[in-house]
């Protein structure tokens, strides 16, 4: 049975799609979660909200953040992959996620993950 979460018919996609035992999370930003407005900031804050946001997602699928086996990141500008691995290795605890991470080419977003967990036993 496939579940969307967070879907709207005014929204131009679903927040999360639940698939059997696989919760599918769509990129995660810096938003606001009750308007959807972007807000900027630097790397570090924005990597902050976007986390935030993709974790009240999870919890709002009745998930856990543990149950995360692979992240795909994007960001902006290469400079900031050091920054972002320190940040990473914070946010996410051993052992963590497989991962994959993009340069994107958005100039007014820095920073956005999706998500994919394993509900399963």
């Amino acid at each position: 049975m496939i579940e969307h979460v967070g879907d709207a018919e005014d929204k131009p996609m679903s927040v999360a799609v639940r698939a059997g035992d696989w919760l599918y999370v769509s990129g995660q930003a810096s938003t606001d979660p009750s308007t959807g407005a972007f807000i900027p900031g630097t790397f570090d804050e924005e990597f902050a909200r976007s986390i935030s946001n993709l974790h009240r997602v999870i919890e709002q699928s009745g998930a856990r953040p543990e149950q995360i086996v692979r992240v795909t990141s994007y960001v902006r500008d290469e400079s900031s992959l050091p920054r972002y691995n320190e940040l990473y290795g914070e946010a996410f605890a051993h052992p963590r996620p497989a991962r994959t991470t993009i340069q994107m080419g958005f100039q007014f977003l820095q920073f956005e993950i999706d998500a994919i967990l394993y509900l399963g036993s």
